[in-house]
């Protein structure tokens, strides 16, 4: 019986489809490090403008959050589709996003950039100015303020802001469906993988790709507060 049960289980795992979770991984991965780099200079940029400016500036950046995926999702197909001025320059140069794996990378920076750049500008926020008006009277550039003092501080915001960003990723399924397709192998990420899944009466394997994700958020959950702690131990020792 035992034998019989672990060749079974090996058999399932040998037939069992990997190819959303690296899909996943892989679009997870590239978008988190665009979200991150996007969403700080983007925060750096709006706390620099004026008043009036920075309330529209940042209400146009936040815009995508109110947004159901759904919807955002068709706008992005309205915007990157074939028959769009946008869609007909990239065809021209040979590049056609719709139903491709760039566009689930499109669609993970559009849902998740909103998080990274209010993360990142609250966590800029919150350090004290006097610290900065004591650089500046220091002679130091605004470039040496915000890479050797600004950023350092802020960085336990930083990393919630990535692992919210990364988390959302991770989870996104309306706007990629829109403007990605449920293409095996290309663009069926594990979200997607799932709704089929339970659409198509595979319970089991819904239940699997569940599990991981669940695992995948609660791991990342994690890392990022034992990482925290040891930011806010450092600061405040230094």
């Amino acid at each position: 019986m035992k034998n019989t049960g672990s060749r079974s289980f090996r058999v399932m795992l040998m037939t069992f489809d990997l190819t959303p979770l690296w899909i996943s991984f892989k679009t997870t991965l590239v978008t988190t490090v665009i979200v991150f780099f996007l969403g700080i200079g983007a925060a750096r940029w709006v706390m620099n403008l004026p008043q009036r400016v920075r309330g529209i500036v940042d209400a146009l950046f936040t815009f995508p959050m109110i947004f159901p995926p759904t919807v955002l999702g068709f706008f992005l197909l309205l915007l990157l589709g074939n028959n769009s001025p946008l869609g007909q320059l990239l065809k021209g140069m040979g590049m056609n996003l719709i139903f491709s794996w760039s566009a689930t990378v499109v669609s993970g920076t559009v849902v998740a950039f909103p998080l990274m750049y209010r993360t990142a500008r609250g966590a800029f926020e919150q350090v004290d100015r006097s610290v900065i008006d004591v650089a500046r009277t220091l002679g130091l550039s605004k470039r040496t303020i915000f890479m050797k003092i600004l950023l350092p501080l802020s960085l336990p915001g930083l990393m919630a802001g990535t692992v919210l960003s990364f988390s959302r990723t991770l989870g996104e399924f309306g706007a990629t469906l829109m403007i990605a397709g449920n293409i095996p192998g290309k663009t069926q990420t594990l979200p997607i993988a799932i709704f089929f899944a339970v659409e198509g009466g595979d319970m089991r394997t819904a239940l699997a790709w569940v599990g991981l994700i669940m695992l995948l958020s609660l791991l990342c959950m994690v890392l990022q507060g034992l990482w925290s702690f040891r930011s806010k131990a450092t600061v405040s020792g230094r």
